[in-house]
């Protein structure tokens, strides 16, 4: 059996709703599918030692990220009835209110999807080599802790 070809799930900047709705408008006139599930990671103005953060400044590992995200796409499908799978990651600065992660899963069931989408961001924030960088309004900065 051929190996699928490793895509690249990087976005620069923040991902836009307009890329959001292209990405779903696609799925529409596929009837064998029975719902959808989203999931949107969207950066948080965090107070955190009385400072806000105004951004995050992503970097990845990207060969080995885009690996990692390969293996928990073809793990999702092989453990759940999914019909299709987009999951698309921020590199560079996203301001806070925007979107970082898309993760957006389709299958026969309702079910299926919920316990897909769980399945897939829990690994991402466990596996994925992606860093964040915490900016806040003051210009300082730290590395963030993923929670």
């Amino acid at each position: 059996m051929k190996d699928k070809k490793i895509k690249n799930v990087f976005r620069q900047g923040a991902i836009s709703s307009e890329f959001i709705g292209e990405s779903i408008y696609k799925h529409q006139t596929k009837t064998s599918i029975g719902a959808h599930n989203i999931f949107l990671g969207q950066v948080r103005a965090d107070i955190i030692d009385d400072k806000t953060v105004s951004a995050i400044e992503y970097t990845a590992y990207e060969d080995m990220a885009n690996a990692k995200f390969h293996d928990i796409r073809e793990a999702a499908f092989e453990k759940f009835e999914l019909t299709c799978m987009h999951i698309y990651h921020s590199l560079g600065t996203v301001k806070a209110g925007e979107i970082c992660l898309f993760v957006f899963v389709s299958s026969p069931r309702r079910k299926v999807v919920f316990e897909a989408l769980e399945f897939i961001v829990e690994a991402i924030k466990a596996d994925v080599p992606v860093f964040g960088k915490e900016i806040f309004e003051d210009e300082s900065h730290q590395w963030k802790v993923n929670t």
